[in-house]
């Protein structure tokens, strides 16, 4: 456990230049003490009940701990920690309740109806209400600023002080894994500046927060929950080098890392793996050159002569060797992908294929892709000659991109790896192989990256069967019974997106997330991370442990 003193002050800092780790966290080495004293505040936090957390400089929120924005229910999804949710999800991602003691769903998949607690109060006092989750509910689906989709919700109504209705314009059980995330606000104090001050129901309230530098939680005296273990959590933001700095000099207690730091060793520390559905994957657009595609208000180029070619597809399907890619990319720090979500209660096992580089090239050759003496296959003029775009900023993708490449020239495909900014990539992302990071707690990817008119359908892939199985899947009233839809979706037997069928993705790795770990911190069990190293690790910190 941490062993030396440490002070966190509430003083300003200007500028990044201006502070280290030490003005931060406080003095000394290890990141807790004997007691912690703040300003204004007369009580301490022992030793064994605080942890100091670095993130990445973009896991800070832009708009502040704000629900109704992104926090908790962005991107990279995550429990909010300040406030409450309806429900939230185990370890295995069942549906569990929180703020909801029941909920039912109608036989027609459009109205759902939640009796929550009656023994909830905001931390200004306030109970929190059925009015309250309505509020939430509708400024969510009704506005225009959350990155949380709920616009399948018509309206949400408090029929009483314990009991919401959700009513939606179309059966959509998936809302369940966008309400295990979406925190619930309070109706008086919501306005201009909450994300800065939130006042939440949560296990934890926000304590301090220096913009740029670090973001201070302290457990919330009135939880209605078990009490957190954890009382005061420290997390500063920082790259990866001020972060590892920030390890070797014991000021932290966990720390993120990538694969290419991984082999290094700092006492005191010990590197720990989490599996996540981070799943890394190329698009393989279905259909050939000529056409274009909207993309909200822009129109791009659609479609790839050669990858057109469900043989060319299944054939990068076939040959890719995933394990060299982890090993050469992920020093072996990730597992191998067949899809977006493998594992999850919605994966399918036909999903998976046996690498076979003869089988592959068997493929091109009844195709008519004939090899070149340039080693280049072609078929009526056509080379079979692509593009794969990365995110420039990613070292990981720009090494899996070029790895991709070196492997396809073995079957004749020429790949050119080409780099750039997402404001370069888009406008090639319905006409060109990308390089692409998904992953989340939710089925919603599968449909979206899968659904004809999908917000995802980057290989511009249509099929009647498939949308019908993903309708199917979202308008099951009782959750379980969607995953054997989600999964015919992939693969019935004869259709779906599977590898031996439309081979619309070519997934190659769920990476790892590594972090270097304090000695003597136990973090728990912990749910699969979504894509994304941030704030997925301390969905479970209140649970959080100093044992030695």
């Amino acid at each position: 456990m941490p062993q030396t003193p440490m002070t966190v002050t509430r003083r300003g800092l200007v500028g990044a230049a201006a502070w280290t780790l030490g003005a931060l966290v406080g003095c000394g080495g290890k990141a807790a003490a004997d007691s912690s004293e703040v300003p204004g505040e007369s009580s301490a936090v022992d030793a064994t009940r605080q942890v100091v957390i670095a993130m990445n400089t973009g896991s800070e929120p832009a708009a502040g701990f704000d629900p109704l924005v992104a926090w908790g229910c962005g991107e990279h999804v995550h429990e909010p920690l300040i406030q409450s949710t309806l429900v939230t999800t185990d370890e295995n991602l069942n549906v569990i309740c929180d703020l909801a003691t029941e909920y039912l769903c109608s036989d027609n998949g459009l109205t759902w109806t939640f009796t929550i607690r009656d023994d909830v109060r905001f931390t200004d006092g306030e109970p929190l209400t059925a009015a309250d989750v309505a509020f939430t509910i509708n400024s969510v689906a009704s506005g225009d600023a959350s990155e949380a989709d709920l616009s399948m919700v018509r309206e949400a109504r408090a029929t009483s002080d314990t009991t919401v209705e959700l009513r939606l314009t179309k059966p959509y059980n998936a809302l369940l894994y966008t309400l295990a995330v979406l925190g619930i606000v309070p109706e008086h104090a919501y306005g201009d500046g909450y994300g800065a001050n939130p006042i939440g129901s949560g296990r934890y309230l926000l304590e301090q927060w220096d913009v740029g530098q670090q973001v201070i939680f302290r457990a919330n005296p009135d939880y209605y929950g078990e009490a957190p273990t954890m009382e005061r959590v420290i997390v500063v933001f920082m790259d990866e080098d001020a972060a590892l700095a920030a390890v070797s000099s014991g000021q932290v207690d966990i720390a993120y890392t990538y694969a290419t730091h991984a082999q290094q060793a700092f006492d005191g520390y010990e590197l720990t793996s989490k599996a996540t559905v981070d799943s890394r994957g190329v698009s393989l657009p279905c259909v050939a050159a000529g056409g274009t595609k909207a993309d909200r208000a822009n129109e791009y180029p659609m479609g790839n002569d050669v990858t057109c070619d469900v043989a060319v597809r299944r054939a990068i399907n076939l040959a890719i060797d995933r394990e060299r890619a982890i090993e050469h990319v992920l020093n072996g720090y990730g597992a191998v992908a067949f899809s977006v979500g493998d594992g999850m209660p919605w994966s399918s096992a036909d999903m998976r294929v046996e690498r076979d580089v003869d089988a592959a090239r068997a493929l091109l050759d009844e195709a008519g892709w004939t090899l070149g003496e340039d080693g280049v296959r072609a078929r009526d003029g056509v080379r079979a000659a692509f593009d794969i775009w990365y995110s420039s900023d990613d070292s990981v993708r720009q090494a899996l991109a070029n790895d991709f490449a070196d492997q396809m020239a073995e079957l004749g495909l020429e790949v050119t790896p080409h780099g750039g900014s997402w404001d370069e990539i888009y406008p090639h992302q319905f006409e060109q192989p990308i390089m692409w990071g998904w992953g989340s707690n939710s089925p919603v990817e599968v449909y979206e990256l899968n659904y004809s008119t999908g917000w995802g359908n980057y290989a511009c892939y249509e099929s009647e069967t498939v949308d019908a199985y993903l309708d199917a899947a979202l308008a099951q009233p009782d959750i379980e019974a969607s995953y054997a839809y989600w999964q015919r979706a992939q693969w019935d037997g004869s259709e779906g997106i599977a590898p031996q069928g439309a081979a619309t993705w070519c997934w190659i790795a769920n990476v790892d997330h590594l972090y270097f770990k304090r000695t003597g911190l136990d973090i728990g069990v912990q749910k699969p991370h979504p894509h994304g190293h941030g704030w997925s690790l301390v969905n479970n910190v209140d649970r959080w442990t100093w044992t030695g």
